[in-house]
């Protein structure tokens, strides 16, 4: 590397070697911290279905997931995707995190919310996610900004165009390739309000898929700018004072939502949204009060509010859906650092009702202990 930049084409030469019938595997976990973590390992085979893929295991006392004095922790994959970095055969793969007494690890909440959509599975719950990041440079100072001042105000960079107006298109390109190839369902990019945020759409997914995906899009997002030497950041008010914080909005429909006459559901969601606001907020995202104030196009933390086109409230119901009579909501409450599987699960459990033994608010406090 030179200067925090990767040496690709002095690497390509090596990726285009023959590996011999062998493919490499990455696996990716989320760790106790809410970071993602990866490590590769030499597979005989090609994959074509994850039950091929054999566990494995890490140090968990290393990623803030066990002690030291039985730090094993079990890497289960529950899905598999191209790899856009290697590409051939080669893949990516995402594992639930187990302790070795079987369990879930403390910090696995996929496994909750995957009880939750296996149970309300006849609801045909649609996830899409908008998620806003930021970017720095590797001496920590918003990329491209001016060494040691700021910027002019916002206004010209939302969906930007122009030297000045937007920076480091090219990793947002790379990233937009990379899953396109991996089949992760980005839907969409665009330059965000603050000079140096960005934003991707994921989605629409169904029931757990859609936090396998968003955490995919993630992992790659991460690797696409260890390249250009950027570092990503999804800290929801990374820039104190006037500007727009990041978030990760949330879409949201059931089947009877998006058929005739689905804003009678819609409305009752909304209605059940209500009434658990404080149990979503903890779910929503550290830091998030630093974002949700009221202001930059937010509501506020401490009220519940919606309304059509409103990007003011907490839920917005877009004017096309109120027109039409049906479709989905938004929830504008997630921060950008949330965990997927922690949002959509609560989302599920408050619109379709709980089920035994799945409580998306214990999976924080779990956390918490």
């Amino acid at each position: 590397m030179t200067d925090g930049i990767e040496k690709t084409q002095i690497l390509q030469k090596y990726l285009d070697l023959d590996q011999k019938g062998r493919i490499i595997a990455e696996y990716v976990w989320v760790d106790g911290t809410g970071n993602l973590r990866s490590k590769g390992r030499t597979l005989k085979t090609k994959i074509t279905s994850v039950d091929q893929l054999p566990e494995w295991n890490f140090d968990g006392s290393s990623t803030n997931q066990a002690p030291g004095h039985d730090s094993d922790v079990y890497l289960k994959p529950v899905a598999f995707y191209p790899d856009p970095f290697r590409r051939g055969d080669n893949i990516v793969v995402l594992a639930e995190c187990y302790n070795n007494d079987g369990t879930p690890n403390k910090f696995n909440h996929r496994h909750e919310a995957a009880k939750l959509f296996k149970a309300h599975d006849g609801e045909d719950i649609w996830f899409g996610l908008e998620q806003e990041y930021t970017l720095f440079d590797r001496y920590d100072n918003v990329y491209g900004w001016p060494k040691g001042g700021f910027p002019a105000p916002q206004g010209p960079y939302y969906c930007g165009v122009g030297t000045g107006k937007v920076h480091a298109r090219d990793v947002i390109e790379a990233h937009y390739r990379a899953c396109l190839y991996s089949g992760i369902e980005i839907t969409g990019i665009n330059a965000e309000v603050m000079p140096s945020q960005w934003e991707f759409q994921v989605g629409p997914c169904t029931g757990i898929e859609m936090g396998d995906q968003l955490w995919m899009a993630r992992y790659f997002l991460h690797r696409v700018a260890e390249e250009f030497g950027v570092k990503i950041s999804f800290h929801p008010k990374p820039l104190k004072g006037d500007w727009n914080g990041a978030g990760c909005h949330t879409n949201v429909s059931t089947r009877n939502m998006r058929l005739e006459g689905g804003m009678k559901y819609i409305e009752e969601a909304i209605e059940r949204l209500s009434k658990r606001h404080d149990e979503h907020i903890k779910l929503y995202g550290a830091d998030n009060e630093q974002r949700l104030t009221g202001r930059h196009e937010t509501a506020s933390m401490t009220t519940f509010s919606s309304g059509v086109a409103n990007r003011g409230a907490s839920i917005r119901i877009p004017r096309s859906v109120a027109k039409e009579g049906y479709g989905y909501f938004e929830d504008r409450r997630p921060a950008s650092n949330i965990d997927p599987y922690l949002v959509t699960g609560i989302i599920c459990e408050t619109i379709c009702g709980a089920i035994e033994n799945a409580d998306m608010s214990k999976e924080y406090e779990r956390e918490l202990q």
